[in-house]
């Protein structure tokens, strides 16, 4: 089954890749960024990729992680993005960096001030890759050399990374990298079983990135293309979302906490119930962010994207609820966006009380962000309001923080790096 819809294609198979490829440009004469099928998403730059990364740090610059020229480069801010610093190289070498859509490099600052960077060197097999990690502990001066995080070294999927430095609790300033891995796949394949989709793999380093435990597994049959959403409990604990394959291939998400100790006893959870059945990864994957911090902890806010199940794709919509972080139960999901106008690639922001909701929707061949805000915890929400609009190709929203100042951070071809406080 092909779904033609919010300018991507889903996949299942390389040798259905140029079927797609040709059915996509049929129906879709507008191209945008998001319009990437799954080898694209790992092709060689001539240029600055639009899939970038932002953070701010304790001291209220901000930084920027892109691909350039196959190389990964960083650079900061003091003015808010109007200029920047001069690019300090993080890559040796020239590398073919997975740089567009749902794929792109991660920056975060740790409590401690040190920058930590992944991204994924695409290998010349099809939808083969690896994980790479490195950190500056001197200000962002200069890079140590990168390391792979991952042991298994095969040439297969390793890809679509996501990085989450703890800022708070027992275990902060512990580093976490989590991945699509097909190690298991294959295995399965070698002994003739069946395996839908791929897994969820993970490695922590506890010293600041100087190292990192070898990998373990957090979950089979993750849907094989879309990205992870990561956000954290008060007292430090990782929490991964994904989209998973669940039986007759629903294609909703699932939720979990990454252990603490190797020994620990492993718990998924499914947190979403659109039922989607499709045959394939639509690159489309969750937002997720903490509920009140604290004492007042409640839980998670979580937004998705779910395709319906006509095949005129007419119940396509993106989605927000409240998941409980101890009875591991969600509200009734809020319908959100204009499907007509692809709405899609949600981001969320919590601060308190105050919770953000963005997303960006495309109306003739216009991009525009759109959000709206939630004053008391995403129990009821405020209208929506278009935040900014850009024509040409743009990249998906993000949010981020500076203090008590919530931002928008949109990069775009025609006006660059947009910052909009909210």
């Amino acid at each position: 089954m092909i779904y033609p819809y919010n300018n991507y294609v889903v996949e299942k198979s390389m040798g259905k890749l140029q079927i797609f490829l040709l059915i996509l440009m049929t129906c879709i004469g507008f191209r945008s960024q998001s319009s990437v099928a799954h080898d694209n998403h790992t092709k060689p730059q001539d240029s600055s990729s639009l899939a970038i990364s932002v953070a701010f740090d304790a001291q209220g610059s901000l930084w920027q992680a892109q691909e350039k020229n196959g190389l990964i480069l960083v650079s900061s801010s003091r003015d808010l993005g109007k200029t920047f610093s001069n690019l300090v190289q993080v890559t040796p070498n020239v590398q073919k960096i997975g740089a567009d859509g749902e794929a792109r490099p991660k920056i975060v600052i740790g409590p401690e001030g040190n920058i930590y960077l992944t991204w994924t060197e695409a290998l010349k097999k099809p939808f083969t890759g690896y994980i790479w990690f490195s950190r500056s502990i001197n200000g962002g001066k200069s890079f140590e050399k990168p390391i792979v995080v991952h042991t298994d070294r095969a040439e297969i999927t390793h890809r679509f990374d996501e990085l989450n430095v703890a800022k708070a609790g027992d275990t902060k300033g512990k580093v976490s990298v989590t991945w699509v891995d097909k190690r298991d796949l294959i295995a399965a394949k070698s002994a003739g079983k069946s395996y839908e989709g791929a897994a969820i793999y993970y490695a922590v380093s506890n010293d600041q990135g100087a190292s990192f435990s070898p990998e373990q597994k957090l979950a089979d049959n993750s849907c094989e293309c879309c990205r992870i959403a990561l956000t954290n409990k008060p007292d430090g604990t990782v929490v991964a979302m994904w989209r998973h394959v669940f039986e007759a291939s629903e294609r909703d998400h699932m939720i979990a906490e990454i252990p603490a100790q190797l020994n620990q006893t492993l718990i998924t959870r499914r947190a979403t119930f659109g039922r989607w059945k499709i045959d394939g990864c639509p690159h489309h994957g969750a937002a997720l962010a903490m509920g009140v911090e604290g004492k007042s902890w409640w839980g998670y806010h979580m937004a998705w994207f779910d395709g319906g199940n006509d095949d005129s794709g007419r119940d396509a919509s993106l989605f927000y609820a409240r998941m409980d972080g101890q009875a591991w139960v969600s509200s009734p999901p809020k319908k959100f966006g204009k499907h007509i106008n692809q709405a899609g690639h949600p981001a969320l922001l919590s601060m308190g009380e105050n919770v953000w909701l963005v997303w960006r929707e495309i109306e003739n061949k216009n991009n525009k962000i759109l959000g709206m805000l939630s004053n008391d915890g995403g129990q009821n929400w405020g209208v929506v309001k278009e935040l900014a609009t850009s024509a040409g190709k743009t990249d998906y929203p993000t949010l981020l923080a500076k203090g008590s100042q919530a931002y928008l951070a949109w990069n775009t071809e025609k006006n660059g790096l947009i910052l909009l406080g909210l």
